[in-house]
């Protein structure tokens, strides 16, 4: 029998309902496994202790007097630190904000507490959300459970370390550039990038500002995807300033396997390789489709070329993420991108001038992005689904350098850092869901995962199908030593 801590949330909630176990007793559970386990990775930084026992004993009186359960009653969940829970703080990591308490608590937070939920803690991201690791001046470093000397990932990589260490039963992250899906990949669990705004983000912010951030999304992160489509049920939906007017109606994925045509794309070599050990987990799940009928297709590629892609992604992504610069730093890109030389087309001053884009400019490369999105329409109409890696390589060691020295090493190259991101803006830019699953080890002994990406808001499609996947072996392992 799998061990409470490893469980499904949706297994967690079912155990409460059925009186095998106390929301009290899950929830002191997680906690005696975080003041155990929790600090060689440091994946959990913030607590509200009293404040989830207090909800856990309301949980178990509300099930003593027979009043109506959510459909996550009772499970001690924990939060990405970027959003907004009452009376805890919000910095993004950066050390000004260290004490940023918010009186609000975040939208989508709040549609899993009235299913239920019981968030007790909040994991932590890297500065300011934007790199593929977890660290920070405030809380510090996050590590692996798989192996501690290197990165959970990020920016959602305390979720995922947090899950794979089966400290907490479910997570909510957030993903501008592979935020939830690579750290996913490098601990081993589920995650889920949905279309843009399906789930409103008010309150995923460090300030009351109300406006969704291009290209940004929140979601789930889980042990299993059966609780990514909970998660998303619950959490979908317009806003109230939407809810007049709009309601979703999200299709789901019917009939065998043998009816899906999935396209498999390894590699977008030389621009951005992928390593042997990423593409043989790829090949292991094309070959596993194939066997249960569906019609694998190596070659379907949407009509647009993989680095006109990045290239359109990272533009808007540097745009997007510039909002949240500091004024200072902000007007010293502006100086950056109006005194360089007409010809400059160096990495860095490409950088600062899609940073400070005037809105006549974003809308030209907004424009590309579109015609980016009718390509991806397009393919739809023949293909149902394209799996792709989240990052060319299992999870890299830690590297707190310069950004502008890294480098990830792929089977000996060594590639930019940020051109890792190639994979994540796919879908990104594109404004599509994403679902990550687990597709097994790599050689080194570190979990691979990879993302299928579908049309438009057929997120509930993209998770079904990594459920179909999931009962077909390509599920949650945990790291040795988590027992």
């Amino acid at each position: 029998m799998t061990a409470l801590h490893f469980q499904s949330a949706t297994a967690i909630a079912r155990a409460i309902r059925d009186g095998e176990i106390s929301a009290r007793g899950a929830l002191e559970h997680f906690l005696d496994r975080v003041d155990r386990l929790n600090g060689p990775i440091n994946a959990i930084i913030v607590q509200d202790r009293d404040g989830a026992r207090a909800r856990a004993d309301v949980a178990d009186a509300a099930r003593a007097a027979g009043a109506p359960l959510g459909p996550l009653h009772g499970v001690p969940m924990t939060i990405k630190e970027s959003y907004q829970f009452a009376g805890t703080p919000t910095t993004y990591g950066v050390p000004q904000m260290k004490d940023n308490v918010t009186a609000s608590t975040a939208l989508a937070i709040r549609r899993l507490a009235t299913a239920g939920a019981n968030v007790f803690g909040k994991t932590n991201v890297p500065i300011r959300l934007a790199d593929f690791q977890s660290y920070n001046d405030i809380y510090g470093t996050t590590n692996n459970p798989w192996n501690p000397g290197r990165t959970p990932g990020g920016s959602s990589g305390g979720s995922a370390a947090a899950l794979a260490a089966g400290l907490t039963g479910m997570e909510m992250g957030s993903d501008i550039g592979g935020s939830i899906r690579n750290p996913a990949h490098f601990c081993g669990v589920f995650g889920h990038k949905g279309t843009w705004n399906l789930i409103p983000p008010r309150g995923h912010a460090l300030d009351d500002s109300v406006s969704p951030t291009d290209i940004s999304v929140v979601g789930p992160l889980a042990r299993s995807a059966f609780d990514l489509e909970t998660a998303l049920r619950l959490t979908a939906g317009p806003d109230e300033i939407e809810t007049p007017g709009l309601t979703i109606d999200l299709p789901a994925l019917k009939g065998p396997l043998s009816d899906l045509r999935i396209g498999v794309w390894a590699s977008a070599d030389p621009f951005c390789p992928t390593s042997a050990a990423v593409a043989g987990r790829l090949a292991a799940v094309a070959e596993a489709l194939g066997r249960a009928g569906a019609r694998v297709d190596e070659k379907a590629r949407p009509d647009f070329s993989a680095q006109h892609s990045h290239e359109v992604f990272s533009a808007l992504l540097s745009a997007a993420m510039a909002a949240r610069l500091p004024e200072e730093d902000f007007r010293r890109r502006i100086a950056k991108a109006d005194g360089s030389a007409a010809d400059d087309m160096s990495p860095a001053v490409t950088q600062a001038r899609w940073q400070t884009l005037r809105v006549r400019d974003w809308s030209t490369i907004n424009e590309q992005r579109n015609r980016l999105r009718w390509a991806w329409r397009r393919f739809f109409d023949d293909v149902d689904f394209l799996i792709t890696p989240v990052m060319p390589v299992t999870a890299f060691p830690h590297d707190h350098g310069p950004e502008g020295s890294r480098v990830i090493e792929v089977d000996g190259r060594s590639v930019p850092y940020f051109n890792q991101t190639f994979w994540a803006g796919l879908a990104g830019v594109a404004y599509l869901p994403a679902t990550v699953f687990p597709a097994g080890l790599a050689p080194d002994g570190l979990p691979v995962g990879l993302q299928i990406i579908g049309p438009a808001y057929g997120d509930l499609r993209t998770i079904q199908l990594a459920q179909r996947l999931e009962q077909l072996g390509f599920g949650f392992v945990a790291p040795p030593g988590y027992d």
